[in-house]
């Protein structure tokens, strides 16, 4: 009986610090509904504002495939997390050219992490509060829990030499 409670003890704990994926929240900050929190891709492209922009923006991006060929091999071990806002002009422009690049290298989504933001840039719960971010997006770069680098707003060059210059430290 006693391992019966724990055990329900333990579920009801982990259920309630488990966060709602996809979550919807409404902004004062932007005085609109926005994503928050822990989001699927699937989750992003069913929200209105951004799937109108994503949907225009996706199928014209044509990834650079000479630094793809150089990519690919490097981002396969490597581990992306996306700060976004479903609100931010950046974030309709680079996330759709994101998924493009990733797309095309087939690279799985168990790779990426994508964290959405309210108009302050703030997730609940402390999600991204040792994340340091200034401005979205911010595309994170990493390998075995260490940060190797990150691309804010907008790339240098293009987001797959960007990711590419990443990998290699250039």
């Amino acid at each position: 009986m006693k391992k019966l409670i724990t055990a329900i003890c333990l579920l009801f704990s982990l259920q309630a610090g488990a966060q709602e994926i996809n979550k919807k929240i409404q902004d004062p900050s932007r005085n609109k509904e926005v994503m928050i929190n822990t989001c699927t891709r699937a989750g992003i492209m069913e929200f209105p504002e951004f799937k109108t922009m994503y949907d225009a923006i996706y199928p014209d991006y044509k990834p650079d495939s000479i630094t793809l060929e150089k990519l690919h091999p490097l981002l396969k071990t490597t581990h992306i997390t996306v700060v976004m806002g479903t609100w931010c002009g950046d974030s309709k422009l680079q996330v759709p050219h994101f998924y493009k690049i990733i797309d095309a290298m087939a690279i799985p989504e168990k790779n990426i992490t994508l964290i959405c933001v309210d108009g302050n840039k703030k997730a609940e719960n402390g999600l991204i509060d040792k994340l340091n971010i200034e401005r979205v997006p911010t595309f994170i770069l990493s390998k075995d829990g260490k940060e190797l680098g990150r691309i804010v707003e907008s790339p240098r060059k293009s987001l797959e030499q960007d990711m590419l210059d990443i990998l290699t430290k250039k």
